[in-house]
């Protein structure tokens, strides 16, 4: 089996869960299923642009402040340490920022160069 063949199973398999799972809420609250699946389809756009600006605001106040650790994230942005990490993981992943000291409160984050 390919890649590409295990790539179509898996999203034929993600979109019939998806509208497995909207006809259930149609079900419940009594709407059609089309518009399950379009609501399905745009809380996670939002959430995935939310992401995105957050993400975005986060090198914003690295760049303003040459610095800054997880624990100030968190208060900016008004999320969990775990999502704060996630952030700066990816944004790490994406050479857009690196990680100085190893692990606790002396870990500190600032633009790559």
């Amino acid at each position: 089996m390919t890649y590409l063949s295990i790539i179509i199973i898996g999203v034929v398999v993600a979109v019939a869960f998806l509208f497995w799972v909207a006809k259930r809420e149609a079900r419940m609250y009594g709407t059609s299923t089309g518009e399950e699946f379009v609501g399905i389809c745009k809380s996670a756009i939002e959430t995935a642009s939310q992401k995105e600006n957050r993400k975005q605001k986060v090198l914003a106040m690295i760049q303003e402040r040459g610095e800054l650790s997880n624990i100030k994230i968190r208060e900016e942005l008004g999320v969990s340490s775990r999502t704060a990490v996630r952030y700066l993981d990816e944004l790490e992943k994406e050479n857009k920022v690196e990680q100085v000291g190893n692990t606790g409160r002396n870990v500190i984050y600032r633009l790559k160069s």
